[in-house]
């Protein structure tokens, strides 16, 4: 049986080590059968960061990839403080914000980046829900790309 775990193992991908909150917040927080994730950065295998402003720094290309690497400092935070991918039942709500200048308009398609790893650990029925894609002045650190998420944990998980 195809569980988020399996599906993660099978992408062949390495979570960086989950990030330390760089301001009064907590990384996560539980609510009943909600997980709230605070915004998340690029956050790489060596605890370094991707930085970089999309169209100037970056191609959208290499904003994609950090996305996504986004996407895996949040899987890591997820496994640090539930133990397991597997007690996540859904996706509910993504919020990426990309770094970008005021010209670039394609901030979807950069978020896309996190928005498939979901899909491809929790399924298409699970790891897609509703989201927000949004371009910024800056972010913390010159990042990219930071997105922020709200899942669905299962009963008694």
């Amino acid at each position: 049986m195809e569980t988020p775990e399996s599906n993660f193992n099978k992408l062949g991908l390495t979570l960086p080590p989950a990030p330390k909150p760089l301001g009064v917040y907590k990384p996560c927080l539980i609510d009943g059968k909600y997980l709230y994730l605070s915004g998340h950065g690029t956050v790489q295998e060596d605890g370094s960061l991707i930085v970089g402003r999309i169209g100037q720094d970056l191609d959208i290309e290499a904003g994609k990839l950090a996305a996504r690497q986004v996407g895996l400092a949040m899987l890591s935070t997820i496994k640090a403080n539930l133990g397991s991918l597997n007690r996540v039942k859904r996706v509910i709500k993504v919020l990426g914000m990309v770094n970008c200048e005021s010209s670039f308009e394609r901030h979807p398609y950069v978020v896309n980046g996190c928005s498939e790893l979901f899909m491809q650990v929790w399924g298409e029925e699970n790891g897609v829900g509703v989201r927000s894609a949004a371009g910024m002045g800056s972010l913390p650190g010159n990042i990219p790309v930071e997105v922020e998420a709200m899942f669905e944990l299962h009963e008694g998980a």
